[in-house]
């Protein structure tokens, strides 16, 4: 049963008060919040064992079994390289009890450019700054992600965090950690030899993409 702290007085469950409350029967630190320890911590009680290692960086996952069907349409649209690694995202979230798809993936320059057109001349939030040949997602190395309840999306929740801290194991650069709009379901390989800025590397990719060459090469 919960505590009377931990439900409102309209019945609404405290968030807050829930995860302390969970988190101080689990031993783990106390501050409110459903990051990796915790989850790492729920698994441990109901599964019984810890999860797979991380990955070292620059060290590819493993390869996998597909994952869902869903994620598989969108992850075969992206460089032979990045595949492993977007699977294993998907199969660490689901070890830690948290559904996720891969829900976007290689995209056009036209398509990039209607959604930099979003917000901006067409109705919509803004939801990127890259037009066309200046988003990863032009190049096959990034890919979007979404936490799923059953069949029903969930575009916010605490839960991004977490998997944001298991792309991060596995070596991928994680929206969420980026300065100016942050975007917290997006993840991106970076190629070994892309040691400059981001301005410099998406030169690069235009360039290797006009001319045929391999990306990560």
């Amino acid at each position: 049963m919960l505590s009377g702290s931990q439900v409102s007085k309209t019945g609404v469950m405290n968030i807050d008060a829930t995860i302390r409350a969970v988190q101080t029967k689990l031993g783990v630190g106390v501050d409110g919040k459903a990051g990796p320890a915790t989850w790492e911590a729920i698994h441990l009680r109901i599964v019984g064992k810890k999860t797979a290692s991380s990955t070292p960086l620059g060290r590819p996952p493993a390869a996998s079994a597909q994952v869902d069907e869903r994620s598989e349409r969108t992850i075969v649209t992206l460089q032979p390289e990045v595949r492993p690694y977007a699977r294993a995202l998907v199969l660490k979230a689901a070890a830690l009890g948290i559904t996720i798809k891969v829900i976007s993936g290689l995209r056009t320059y036209d398509e990039q450019n209607a959604l930099y057109a979003q917000g901006r001349s067409k109705p919509g939030r803004i939801v990127t700054n890259a037009r066309g040949g200046f988003s990863n997602h032009n190049f096959g190395i990034a890919f979007d992600i979404g936490v799923f309840r059953g069949a029903t999306y969930v575009p916010e929740s605490p839960q991004y965090k977490v998997i944001g801290a298991l792309g991060a194991e596995l070596g991928l650069e994680w929206g969420g950690n980026w300065t100016s709009l942050k975007d917290e379901p997006h993840f991106q390989l970076r190629p070994a030899w892309a040691r400059g800025s981001e301005r410099e590397m998406l030169a690069e990719m235009r360039s290797r993409k006009e001319s045929g060459n391999a990306i990560y090469a």
